[in-house]
Protein backbone atom coordinates (compact mmCIF):
# COMPACT_ATOMS: atom_id res chain seq x y z
CA UNK A 1 0.00 0.00 0.00
CA UNK A 2 3.30 2.09 0.75
CA UNK A 3 4.22 1.64 -2.77
CA UNK A 4 1.01 2.27 -4.39
CA UNK A 5 0.33 5.71 -2.97
CA UNK A 6 4.27 6.58 -3.99
CA UNK A 7 3.22 5.38 -7.48
CA UNK A 8 0.74 7.73 -7.57
CA UNK A 9 2.46 10.27 -6.62
CA UNK A 10 4.65 9.94 -8.92
CA UNK A 11 2.76 9.78 -11.76
CA UNK A 12 2.89 13.62 -12.57
CA UNK A 13 6.79 14.04 -11.80
CA UNK A 14 7.33 11.24 -14.03
CA UNK A 15 5.28 13.17 -17.12
CA UNK A 16 7.09 16.45 -16.55
CA UNK A 17 10.38 14.72 -16.64
CA UNK A 18 8.93 13.11 -19.90
CA UNK A 19 7.94 16.68 -21.37
CA UNK A 20 11.25 17.99 -20.19
CA UNK A 21 13.43 15.41 -21.81
CA UNK A 22 11.05 16.69 -25.19
CA UNK A 23 11.45 20.10 -24.73
CA UNK A 24 14.55 20.50 -22.47
CA UNK A 25 13.30 23.27 -20.24
CA UNK A 26 14.23 23.77 -16.94
CA UNK A 27 10.24 25.02 -16.05
CA UNK A 28 9.88 21.52 -15.67
CA UNK A 29 12.00 20.85 -13.18
CA UNK A 30 10.66 23.88 -11.35
CA UNK A 31 7.41 22.48 -11.28
CA UNK A 32 8.19 19.41 -10.53
CA UNK A 33 9.66 20.89 -7.41
CA UNK A 34 6.45 22.78 -6.57
CA UNK A 35 4.65 19.44 -6.61
CA UNK A 36 6.80 17.97 -4.26
CA UNK A 37 6.65 20.77 -2.21
CA UNK A 38 3.15 20.57 -2.02
CA UNK A 39 2.65 17.35 -1.38
CA UNK A 40 5.10 16.81 1.75
CA UNK A 41 2.61 19.37 3.11
CA UNK A 42 -0.64 17.66 2.16
CA UNK A 43 1.13 14.53 3.15
CA UNK A 44 3.05 15.11 6.27
CA UNK A 45 -0.74 16.97 7.65
CA UNK A 46 -2.96 13.97 6.62
CA UNK A 47 -0.09 11.95 8.90
CA UNK A 48 -0.45 13.69 11.67
CA UNK A 49 -4.01 14.21 11.30
CA UNK A 50 -4.79 10.50 11.58
CA UNK A 51 -2.28 10.39 15.03
CA UNK A 52 -5.00 12.51 16.47
CA UNK A 53 -8.31 11.25 15.21
CA UNK A 54 -7.63 7.45 15.38
CA UNK A 55 -7.50 7.62 18.95
CA UNK A 56 -10.62 9.51 19.28
CA UNK A 57 -12.38 7.34 16.23
CA UNK A 58 -10.93 3.98 16.28
CA UNK A 59 -10.15 3.92 12.53
CA UNK A 60 -7.42 5.21 9.91
CA UNK A 61 -7.63 8.75 8.70
CA UNK A 62 -10.61 8.63 5.57
CA UNK A 63 -12.71 11.38 3.93
CA UNK A 64 -15.07 11.21 7.05
CA UNK A 65 -13.73 14.73 7.86
CA UNK A 66 -15.24 16.65 4.69
CA UNK A 67 -18.50 16.13 6.12
CA UNK A 68 -17.40 18.52 8.84
CA UNK A 69 -16.17 21.35 6.16
CA UNK A 70 -19.51 23.00 6.76
CA UNK A 71 -18.92 23.33 10.45
CA UNK A 72 -15.67 24.73 10.59
CA UNK A 73 -16.37 25.89 14.06
CA UNK A 74 -17.08 22.38 15.58
CA UNK A 75 -14.69 20.67 13.96
CA UNK A 76 -12.15 23.31 15.37
CA UNK A 77 -13.77 22.94 19.27
CA UNK A 78 -13.17 18.80 18.40
CA UNK A 79 -9.38 19.73 18.48
CA UNK A 80 -9.78 21.34 22.22
CA UNK A 81 -7.71 18.53 23.78
CA UNK A 82 -5.45 17.79 21.86
CA UNK A 83 -1.87 18.08 21.90
CA UNK A 84 -1.48 20.38 19.28
CA UNK A 85 2.40 21.87 20.33
CA UNK A 86 3.55 18.35 20.46
CA UNK A 87 2.02 17.59 16.85
CA UNK A 88 3.05 20.69 15.47
CA UNK A 89 6.23 20.14 16.16
CA UNK A 90 6.56 16.60 14.74
CA UNK A 91 4.71 17.69 11.48
CA UNK A 92 7.36 20.27 11.52
CA UNK A 93 10.22 17.77 11.87
CA UNK A 94 8.35 15.67 9.20
CA UNK A 95 8.85 18.31 6.40
CA UNK A 96 11.94 18.94 7.48
CA UNK A 97 13.13 15.65 6.44
CA UNK A 98 11.50 15.22 3.58
CA UNK A 99 12.20 19.15 2.19
CA UNK A 100 16.56 17.83 2.89
CA UNK A 101 15.55 14.23 1.28
CA UNK A 102 14.35 15.78 -2.04
CA UNK A 103 16.91 18.41 -2.22
CA UNK A 104 19.73 15.57 -1.85
CA UNK A 105 17.76 13.87 -4.60
CA UNK A 106 17.42 16.77 -6.86
CA UNK A 107 20.57 18.99 -6.26
CA UNK A 108 22.38 17.08 -9.42
CA UNK A 109 19.83 17.85 -11.53
CA UNK A 110 20.71 19.51 -15.16
CA UNK A 111 18.82 20.64 -17.78
CA UNK A 112 18.98 17.89 -21.04
CA UNK A 113 21.44 18.78 -23.22
CA UNK A 114 19.58 18.50 -27.06
CA UNK A 115 19.59 15.66 -28.50
CA UNK A 116 19.33 14.29 -31.72
CA UNK A 117 16.35 13.08 -33.41
CA UNK A 118 17.09 9.12 -32.50
CA UNK A 119 18.50 9.64 -29.02
CA UNK A 120 15.67 11.48 -28.39
CA UNK A 121 13.06 9.21 -29.37
CA UNK A 122 14.81 6.40 -27.65
CA UNK A 123 14.77 8.33 -24.49
CA UNK A 124 11.18 9.49 -25.04
CA UNK A 125 9.94 5.94 -25.64
CA UNK A 126 12.12 4.57 -22.32
CA UNK A 127 10.30 7.22 -20.00
CA UNK A 128 6.79 6.30 -21.33
CA UNK A 129 7.50 2.46 -20.67
CA UNK A 130 8.71 4.10 -17.14
CA UNK A 131 5.36 5.45 -16.87
CA UNK A 132 3.48 2.74 -17.44
CA UNK A 133 5.32 0.79 -15.24
CA UNK A 134 3.96 2.47 -12.52
CA UNK A 135 0.11 0.97 -13.20
CA UNK A 136 2.05 -2.18 -11.40
CA UNK A 137 2.80 -0.61 -7.64
CA UNK A 138 -0.62 1.28 -7.91
CA UNK A 139 -2.69 -1.51 -8.38
CA UNK A 140 -1.04 -3.53 -5.61
CA UNK A 141 1.04 -6.01 -8.51
CA UNK A 142 -0.04 -8.27 -11.07
CA UNK A 143 -3.57 -10.12 -9.33
CA UNK A 144 -6.79 -9.71 -10.50
CA UNK A 145 -8.12 -7.84 -7.88
CA UNK A 146 -7.11 -4.01 -7.36
CA UNK A 147 -5.38 -3.23 -4.03
CA UNK A 148 -7.80 -2.50 -1.17
CA UNK A 149 -7.85 -2.68 2.59
CA UNK A 150 -7.94 -6.27 3.05
CA UNK A 151 -4.92 -7.04 1.52
CA UNK A 152 -3.30 -5.19 4.31
CA UNK A 153 -5.50 -6.88 7.07
CA UNK A 154 -3.65 -10.09 8.45
CA UNK A 155 -5.03 -10.36 12.19
CA UNK A 156 -7.67 -10.57 14.73
CA UNK A 157 -6.28 -8.02 16.17
CA UNK A 158 -8.30 -4.93 14.62
CA UNK A 159 -5.33 -2.36 15.86
CA UNK A 160 -2.71 -4.48 14.09
CA UNK A 161 -5.38 -4.53 11.06
CA UNK A 162 -5.40 -0.67 11.38
CA UNK A 163 -1.39 0.07 11.44
CA UNK A 164 -1.40 -1.95 7.90
CA UNK A 165 -3.15 0.97 6.41
CA UNK A 166 -1.25 3.53 4.57
CA UNK A 167 -3.72 6.94 5.17
CA UNK A 168 -2.82 8.78 2.25
CA UNK A 169 -4.05 6.39 0.24
CA UNK A 170 -6.59 5.71 2.56
CA UNK A 171 -7.89 9.05 2.22
CA UNK A 172 -7.52 9.80 -1.34
CA UNK A 173 -9.22 5.79 -1.83
CA UNK A 174 -12.45 6.91 0.28
CA UNK A 175 -12.77 10.48 -1.57
CA UNK A 176 -12.54 8.37 -4.90
CA UNK A 177 -15.31 5.93 -3.60
CA UNK A 178 -17.83 8.98 -2.00
CA UNK A 179 -17.52 7.18 1.35
CA UNK A 180 -17.66 10.64 3.09
CA UNK A 181 -21.39 10.90 1.60
CA UNK A 182 -23.64 11.11 4.94
CA UNK A 183 -26.58 12.48 3.26
CA UNK A 184 -29.47 9.76 2.59
CA UNK A 185 -31.10 9.92 -0.73
CA UNK A 186 -33.66 8.22 0.38
CA UNK A 187 -35.90 10.62 2.50
CA UNK A 188 -39.36 9.78 1.30
CA UNK A 189 -40.96 9.78 4.60
CA UNK A 190 -41.19 11.46 7.78
CA UNK A 191 -38.20 10.09 9.91
CA UNK A 192 -40.63 8.67 13.07
CA UNK A 193 -42.89 7.58 10.66
CA UNK A 194 -40.36 5.77 8.62
CA UNK A 195 -39.15 4.10 11.77
CA UNK A 196 -42.59 2.74 12.95
CA UNK A 197 -43.61 0.90 9.24
CA UNK A 198 -40.39 -0.97 9.61
CA UNK A 199 -40.60 -1.87 13.01
CA UNK A 200 -44.21 -3.09 12.49
CA UNK A 201 -42.58 -5.29 9.98
CA UNK A 202 -40.69 -7.43 12.89
CA UNK A 203 -43.24 -7.18 15.35
CA UNK A 204 -44.91 -9.59 17.29
CA UNK A 205 -42.44 -12.39 17.70
CA UNK A 206 -43.33 -15.80 19.05
CA UNK A 207 -42.46 -17.39 22.26
CA UNK A 208 -42.50 -21.07 21.03
CA UNK A 209 -40.49 -21.55 17.73
CA UNK A 210 -40.17 -25.26 16.62
CA UNK A 211 -36.83 -27.14 16.95
CA UNK A 212 -35.62 -28.60 13.78
CA UNK A 213 -32.68 -29.83 15.50
CA UNK A 214 -31.72 -33.11 17.58
CA UNK A 215 -28.44 -32.49 18.95
CA UNK A 216 -28.49 -29.27 21.22
CA UNK A 217 -25.02 -27.66 19.68
CA UNK A 218 -24.71 -29.16 16.15
CA UNK A 219 -21.72 -28.64 14.28
CA UNK A 220 -22.94 -26.21 11.42
CA UNK A 221 -21.41 -26.34 7.86
CA UNK A 222 -22.28 -23.20 5.88
CA UNK A 223 -22.12 -23.65 2.24
CA UNK A 224 -22.15 -20.21 0.14
CA UNK A 225 -23.12 -21.15 -3.70
CA UNK A 226 -22.32 -18.65 -5.76
CA UNK A 227 -25.28 -17.33 -8.56
CA UNK A 228 -27.30 -20.21 -7.82
CA UNK A 229 -30.79 -18.82 -8.80
CA UNK A 230 -33.80 -21.07 -8.18
CA UNK A 231 -34.79 -20.76 -11.51
CA UNK A 232 -32.58 -23.62 -12.12
CA UNK A 233 -33.12 -25.81 -9.07
CA UNK A 234 -35.65 -28.66 -9.71
CA UNK A 235 -36.93 -28.97 -6.05
CA UNK A 236 -38.33 -24.81 -6.19
CA UNK A 237 -39.71 -25.69 -9.80
CA UNK A 238 -36.80 -25.52 -12.12
CA UNK A 239 -35.76 -28.61 -14.40
CA UNK A 240 -34.75 -31.64 -12.49
CA UNK A 241 -31.86 -32.78 -14.63
CA UNK A 242 -29.67 -29.31 -13.49
CA UNK A 243 -29.45 -30.25 -9.64
CA UNK A 244 -30.42 -33.63 -9.35
CA UNK A 245 -28.42 -33.90 -6.23
CA UNK A 246 -29.64 -30.43 -4.71
CA UNK A 247 -33.29 -31.68 -5.06
CA UNK A 248 -32.30 -35.40 -3.27
CA UNK A 249 -31.24 -33.41 -0.23
CA UNK A 250 -34.12 -31.30 -0.49
CA UNK A 251 -36.21 -34.48 0.76
CA UNK A 252 -33.34 -35.43 3.74
CA UNK A 253 -34.16 -32.01 5.16
CA UNK A 254 -35.63 -29.07 5.20
CA UNK A 255 -36.83 -26.79 1.99
CA UNK A 256 -37.29 -22.76 2.50
CA UNK A 257 -39.37 -22.21 -0.68
CA UNK A 258 -39.80 -18.41 -0.96
CA UNK A 259 -35.97 -17.07 -0.05
CA UNK A 260 -34.85 -14.06 -2.25
CA UNK A 261 -31.67 -12.78 -2.12
CA UNK A 262 -30.95 -9.06 -0.61
CA UNK A 263 -28.76 -7.60 -2.97
CA UNK A 264 -27.30 -9.03 -6.46
CA UNK A 265 -23.80 -8.78 -5.75
CA UNK A 266 -21.82 -11.48 -3.77
CA UNK A 267 -19.89 -9.35 -1.21
CA UNK A 268 -23.38 -7.90 -0.46
CA UNK A 269 -24.99 -11.29 -0.01
CA UNK A 270 -22.38 -12.26 2.48
CA UNK A 271 -23.07 -9.48 4.94
CA UNK A 272 -26.51 -9.94 4.37
CA UNK A 273 -26.28 -13.55 5.51
CA UNK A 274 -23.21 -13.62 8.01
CA UNK A 275 -24.62 -10.42 9.70
CA UNK A 276 -28.83 -10.36 8.97
CA UNK A 277 -27.75 -6.79 7.19
CA UNK A 278 -29.86 -5.15 4.64
CA UNK A 279 -28.50 -4.01 1.51
CA UNK A 280 -26.69 -0.76 0.12
CA UNK A 281 -28.08 -0.22 -3.43
CA UNK A 282 -24.91 1.86 -5.32
CA UNK A 283 -22.65 0.99 -2.47
CA UNK A 284 -21.76 -1.93 -0.18
CA UNK A 285 -21.28 -1.65 3.58
CA UNK A 286 -18.34 -4.58 3.14
CA UNK A 287 -16.02 -2.25 1.11
CA UNK A 288 -15.73 0.30 4.62
CA UNK A 289 -13.99 -1.88 6.67
CA UNK A 290 -14.80 0.60 9.47
CA UNK A 291 -18.41 0.02 9.22
CA UNK A 292 -18.42 -3.48 8.95
CA UNK A 293 -16.45 -3.54 12.32
CA UNK A 294 -19.75 -2.37 13.71
CA UNK A 295 -21.68 -5.43 12.48
CA UNK A 296 -22.61 -8.24 14.34
CA UNK A 297 -21.75 -12.09 12.85
CA UNK A 298 -22.81 -15.53 12.95
CA UNK A 299 -19.11 -16.64 13.08
CA UNK A 300 -18.03 -14.51 16.26
CA UNK A 301 -21.68 -15.54 17.86
CA UNK A 302 -20.71 -19.06 17.74
CA UNK A 303 -17.13 -18.93 18.33
CA UNK A 304 -18.35 -17.21 21.80
CA UNK A 305 -20.52 -20.60 22.17
CA UNK A 306 -17.20 -22.61 21.92
CA UNK A 307 -17.12 -22.90 18.09
CA UNK A 308 -14.06 -23.10 16.21
CA UNK A 309 -14.71 -20.94 12.90
CA UNK A 310 -13.27 -21.31 9.66
CA UNK A 311 -13.53 -20.01 6.00
CA UNK A 312 -12.89 -21.87 2.62
CA UNK A 313 -12.57 -19.98 -0.53
CA UNK A 314 -11.40 -21.12 -3.75
CA UNK A 315 -10.97 -17.14 -5.26
CA UNK A 316 -8.81 -14.04 -3.63
CA UNK A 317 -10.25 -12.52 -0.56
CA UNK A 318 -9.36 -9.54 -1.05
CA UNK A 319 -12.13 -8.93 -3.45
CA UNK A 320 -14.56 -6.03 -2.49
CA UNK A 321 -12.71 -6.44 1.12
CA UNK A 322 -14.35 -9.68 2.12
CA UNK A 323 -10.60 -10.72 3.85
CA UNK A 324 -11.26 -7.69 6.14
CA UNK A 325 -15.19 -8.14 6.97
CA UNK A 326 -14.31 -11.98 7.47
CA UNK A 327 -11.22 -10.82 9.81
CA UNK A 328 -13.99 -8.22 12.01
CA UNK A 329 -16.11 -11.75 12.63
CA UNK A 330 -13.40 -12.96 14.06
CA UNK A 331 -12.76 -16.31 11.92
CA UNK A 332 -9.93 -18.51 13.56
CA UNK A 333 -9.02 -19.93 9.93
CA UNK A 334 -9.36 -18.16 6.53
CA UNK A 335 -8.62 -20.54 3.54
CA UNK A 336 -8.04 -19.16 -0.35
CA UNK A 337 -7.14 -19.08 -3.90
CA UNK A 338 -2.97 -18.74 -2.84
CA UNK A 339 -3.25 -21.71 -0.56
CA UNK A 340 -3.85 -23.95 -3.48
CA UNK A 341 -1.93 -24.76 -6.22
CA UNK A 342 -1.99 -23.20 -9.87
CA UNK A 343 -2.44 -26.18 -11.51
CA UNK A 344 -6.40 -26.31 -10.20
CA UNK A 345 -6.89 -22.31 -11.29
CA UNK A 346 -9.86 -22.03 -13.59
CA UNK A 347 -9.17 -18.99 -16.13
CA UNK A 348 -10.11 -16.87 -14.07
CA UNK A 349 -11.54 -16.66 -10.23
CA UNK A 350 -9.92 -19.42 -8.59
CA UNK A 351 -10.05 -22.81 -7.94
CA UNK A 352 -12.51 -25.59 -9.29
CA UNK A 353 -15.46 -26.69 -6.68
CA UNK A 354 -14.71 -30.03 -6.12
CA UNK A 355 -10.72 -29.08 -5.41
CA UNK A 356 -12.38 -27.04 -2.80
CA UNK A 357 -14.50 -29.47 -1.21
CA UNK A 358 -11.66 -31.69 -1.26
CA UNK A 359 -9.93 -29.22 1.22
CA UNK A 360 -12.91 -28.96 3.26
CA UNK A 361 -12.55 -33.26 3.76
CA UNK A 362 -9.02 -32.94 4.06
CA UNK A 363 -8.78 -30.55 6.63
CA UNK A 364 -12.11 -32.02 8.94
CA UNK A 365 -10.86 -36.14 9.11
CA UNK A 366 -10.66 -35.22 12.79
CA UNK A 367 -12.04 -31.89 13.63
CA UNK A 368 -12.27 -30.17 16.96
CA UNK A 369 -15.80 -30.20 17.59
CA UNK A 370 -18.27 -28.30 17.47
CA UNK A 371 -16.98 -26.53 14.49
CA UNK A 372 -18.58 -23.60 12.02
CA UNK A 373 -17.34 -23.83 8.85
CA UNK A 374 -18.26 -21.74 5.66
CA UNK A 375 -17.63 -23.04 2.01
CA UNK A 376 -18.43 -20.07 -0.87
CA UNK A 377 -17.73 -21.90 -4.08
CA UNK A 378 -17.13 -19.55 -7.32
CA UNK A 379 -16.95 -22.26 -10.41
CA UNK A 380 -20.49 -20.93 -11.39
CA UNK A 381 -19.65 -17.62 -11.67
CA UNK A 382 -18.95 -15.89 -15.33
CA UNK A 383 -17.03 -17.03 -17.27
CA UNK A 384 -18.24 -20.62 -16.18
CA UNK A 385 -15.34 -22.51 -16.33
CA UNK A 386 -15.74 -26.03 -15.45
CA UNK A 387 -13.27 -28.80 -15.43
CA UNK A 388 -15.85 -31.50 -16.83
CA UNK A 389 -17.08 -32.25 -19.74
CA UNK A 390 -20.49 -30.19 -20.30
CA UNK A 391 -23.71 -32.25 -19.78
CA UNK A 392 -26.52 -30.07 -22.12
CA UNK A 393 -25.50 -29.29 -25.59
CA UNK A 394 -24.35 -25.31 -26.84
CA UNK A 395 -22.04 -22.89 -26.21
CA UNK A 396 -23.98 -19.67 -25.85
CA UNK A 397 -23.69 -17.82 -22.30
CA UNK A 398 -27.13 -19.36 -20.55
CA UNK A 399 -26.43 -22.74 -21.47
CA UNK A 400 -22.40 -22.38 -20.26
CA UNK A 401 -23.94 -20.99 -17.08
CA UNK A 402 -26.32 -23.92 -16.53
CA UNK A 403 -23.16 -26.46 -17.43
CA UNK A 404 -21.54 -24.51 -14.50
CA UNK A 405 -24.50 -24.89 -12.40
CA UNK A 406 -24.94 -28.52 -12.73
CA UNK A 407 -21.47 -28.99 -12.29
CA UNK A 408 -21.69 -27.03 -8.59
CA UNK A 409 -24.48 -29.48 -7.89
CA UNK A 410 -22.05 -32.59 -8.83
CA UNK A 411 -19.31 -31.10 -7.08
CA UNK A 412 -21.65 -30.86 -3.55
CA UNK A 413 -23.29 -34.05 -4.27
CA UNK A 414 -20.05 -35.47 -4.10
CA UNK A 415 -18.89 -33.75 -1.42
CA UNK A 416 -22.00 -34.55 1.08
CA UNK A 417 -21.57 -38.45 0.23
CA UNK A 418 -18.14 -38.56 1.60
CA UNK A 419 -19.37 -36.51 4.16
CA UNK A 420 -22.27 -38.52 4.98
CA UNK A 421 -19.01 -41.19 5.69
CA UNK A 422 -17.11 -38.88 8.82
CA UNK A 423 -17.83 -39.60 12.46
CA UNK A 424 -18.98 -35.89 12.97
CA UNK A 425 -21.97 -35.66 10.60
CA UNK A 426 -24.92 -37.43 12.98
CA UNK A 427 -23.72 -34.36 14.99
CA UNK A 428 -23.61 -31.67 12.05
CA UNK A 429 -26.23 -29.12 10.71
CA UNK A 430 -25.68 -28.58 6.74
CA UNK A 431 -27.28 -24.82 5.92
CA UNK A 432 -26.85 -24.61 1.69
CA UNK A 433 -27.80 -20.86 0.19
CA UNK A 434 -26.85 -18.69 -2.63
CA UNK A 435 -25.35 -15.55 -2.57
CA UNK A 436 -27.44 -14.11 -4.56
CA UNK A 437 -29.64 -14.81 -7.97
CA UNK A 438 -29.15 -14.85 -11.62
CA UNK A 439 -30.55 -13.06 -14.79
CA UNK A 440 -30.62 -16.32 -16.32
CA UNK A 441 -32.32 -18.93 -17.58
CA UNK A 442 -34.50 -16.02 -18.90
CA UNK A 443 -32.97 -12.67 -19.28
CA UNK A 444 -34.38 -11.32 -16.14
CA UNK A 445 -34.35 -7.53 -16.19
CA UNK A 446 -33.28 -5.86 -13.03
CA UNK A 447 -35.65 -5.49 -10.72
CA UNK A 448 -37.35 -9.05 -11.49
CA UNK A 449 -38.15 -10.96 -8.16
CA UNK A 450 -37.10 -14.40 -10.50
CA UNK A 451 -33.91 -12.96 -10.57
CA UNK A 452 -33.61 -13.06 -6.44
CA UNK A 453 -35.28 -15.85 -5.63
CA UNK A 454 -32.75 -18.52 -4.26
CA UNK A 455 -32.54 -22.22 -2.71
CA UNK A 456 -32.35 -22.32 1.08
CA UNK A 457 -31.87 -25.98 2.73
CA UNK A 458 -30.75 -27.19 5.92
CA UNK A 459 -30.23 -30.86 5.95
CA UNK A 460 -27.37 -33.19 7.68
CA UNK A 461 -27.31 -35.95 10.44
CA UNK A 462 -27.94 -33.26 13.15
CA UNK A 463 -31.82 -32.28 11.68
CA UNK A 464 -34.50 -34.16 13.23
CA UNK A 465 -37.17 -33.74 10.71
CA UNK A 466 -36.82 -34.44 6.91
CA UNK A 467 -38.45 -33.91 3.70
CA UNK A 468 -40.58 -30.77 5.35
CA UNK A 469 -40.77 -27.90 2.97
CA UNK A 470 -41.59 -23.94 4.71
CA UNK A 471 -43.00 -21.39 2.60
CA UNK A 472 -43.01 -18.63 4.37
CA UNK A 473 -41.60 -15.65 2.58
CA UNK A 474 -38.12 -14.23 3.61
CA UNK A 475 -34.77 -12.79 2.91
CA UNK A 476 -31.00 -13.48 3.53
CA UNK A 477 -30.98 -11.32 6.60
CA UNK A 478 -33.12 -13.75 8.07
CA UNK A 479 -30.74 -16.90 8.13
CA UNK A 480 -28.04 -15.97 11.02
CA UNK A 481 -31.21 -15.09 14.07
CA UNK A 482 -33.25 -18.08 12.57
CA UNK A 483 -29.91 -20.63 13.06
CA UNK A 484 -29.13 -18.96 16.23
CA UNK A 485 -32.84 -19.24 17.78
CA UNK A 486 -32.35 -22.87 16.96
CA UNK A 487 -29.20 -23.19 19.38
CA UNK A 488 -31.08 -21.26 22.06
CA UNK A 489 -29.53 -17.89 21.57
CA UNK A 490 -30.30 -14.15 21.98
CA UNK A 491 -30.37 -12.36 18.40
CA UNK A 492 -31.67 -9.08 19.60
CA UNK A 493 -28.21 -7.85 17.70
CA UNK A 494 -29.65 -8.88 14.83
CA UNK A 495 -32.07 -5.93 14.39
CA UNK A 496 -33.01 -6.33 10.90
CA UNK A 497 -34.31 -9.65 11.12
CA UNK A 498 -36.73 -12.47 11.43
CA UNK A 499 -37.36 -16.30 12.41
CA UNK A 500 -37.76 -17.91 9.58
CA UNK A 501 -40.00 -20.59 11.91
CA UNK A 502 -41.55 -18.04 13.96
CA UNK A 503 -45.30 -18.40 12.80
CA UNK A 504 -45.89 -15.14 14.16
CA UNK A 505 -43.40 -13.26 11.37
CA UNK A 506 -44.33 -11.07 9.36
CA UNK A 507 -43.73 -12.77 5.73
CA UNK A 508 -41.55 -10.57 3.79
CA UNK A 509 -38.64 -9.87 1.92
CA UNK A 510 -36.84 -6.43 0.93
CA UNK A 511 -33.86 -6.36 -1.89
CA UNK A 512 -32.37 -3.52 -3.65
CA UNK A 513 -30.79 -3.19 -6.90
CA UNK A 514 -28.92 -0.45 -8.61
CA UNK A 515 -30.74 2.41 -7.28
CA UNK A 516 -33.59 0.59 -6.74
CA UNK A 517 -35.79 -1.69 -4.12
CA UNK A 518 -38.47 -4.78 -4.20
CA UNK A 519 -40.59 -5.98 -2.10
CA UNK A 520 -42.00 -9.23 -1.43
CA UNK A 521 -45.01 -10.24 0.52
CA UNK A 522 -48.18 -12.71 0.20
CA UNK A 523 -50.13 -9.50 -1.11
CA UNK A 524 -48.02 -9.15 -4.34
CA UNK A 525 -44.56 -7.92 -5.57
CA UNK A 526 -43.51 -3.98 -5.44
CA UNK A 527 -40.52 -2.87 -7.22
CA UNK A 528 -39.62 0.74 -7.17
CA UNK A 529 -37.12 2.84 -8.76
CA UNK A 530 -35.11 5.28 -6.52
CA UNK A 531 -34.36 7.77 -9.07
CA UNK A 532 -37.58 8.32 -11.01
CA UNK A 533 -39.40 7.97 -7.50
CA UNK A 534 -42.02 5.61 -9.42
CA UNK A 535 -43.06 2.08 -8.90
CA UNK A 536 -41.39 -0.46 -11.99
CA UNK A 537 -43.67 -3.31 -11.38
CA UNK A 538 -46.49 -3.20 -9.09
CA UNK A 539 -49.25 -6.47 -8.97
CA UNK A 540 -52.92 -5.61 -8.42
CA UNK A 541 -52.57 -6.79 -5.25
CA UNK A 542 -50.06 -5.13 -3.27
CA UNK A 543 -51.58 -2.25 -1.08
CA UNK A 544 -50.76 1.13 -0.60
CA UNK A 545 -49.09 0.25 2.73
CA UNK A 546 -46.64 -2.19 1.00
CA UNK A 547 -45.27 0.56 -1.04
CA UNK A 548 -44.86 3.05 1.82
CA UNK A 549 -43.27 -0.30 3.95
CA UNK A 550 -40.83 -0.61 0.68
CA UNK A 551 -39.74 2.92 0.84
CA UNK A 552 -39.44 3.20 4.97
CA UNK A 553 -37.06 -0.12 4.27
CA UNK A 554 -35.21 1.84 2.08
CA UNK A 555 -34.83 5.07 4.30
CA UNK A 556 -34.21 3.93 7.11
CA UNK A 557 -31.66 0.81 6.38
CA UNK A 558 -29.63 3.46 4.15
CA UNK A 559 -30.08 5.67 7.06
CA UNK A 560 -28.59 3.03 9.29
CA UNK A 561 -25.83 2.19 7.11
CA UNK A 562 -24.71 5.68 7.39
CA UNK A 563 -24.26 6.37 10.59
CA UNK A 564 -22.43 3.12 10.84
Amino acid sequence: MDLSFAAYLSVIPFLLLLLEVAFARKIFLKIISGFTYVMLVIVTLLVIIDLELYTAWGFRLDSTPLQYLNTPAEMLASTASAPIWLLALIFLLLLVIGIIGYRFISRKWEVSPKRGAKHLAAELLLSLFMVALLVLPIRGGWQQIPLNQSDVYFSQNIFANHAGVNVPWNVMHSVIKKNHNTKNPYQYLDEKKAQALVQELYQPKSDSIPSLLRVKKPNILFIILESYTAKFVGALGGPAEVTPNLNALAKEGVLFQNIYAAGDRSEKGMVALLSGYPVQTTTSIIKTPKKTERLPQLASELKRMGYRTSYYYGGELAFANIKSYLLNGQYDKLLEKSDFGSENYNSKWGVHDHILFDRVLAEHQNPKQPFFTTVYTLSSHEPYDIPTRPKFPGTDEETRFKNSFHYTDWALGRFINAAKKMPWWQNTLVVIVADHGHHFPGGDQNDAPSKFRIPLLFTGGALAVKDTVVTSIGSQTDLAPTLLQQLGQPTNQFAWSKNLLDPKATPFAFYVFNDGFGMVSPQGIITFDNVSKRPILREPGVPEKQVEQGKAYMQTSFGDFLKK
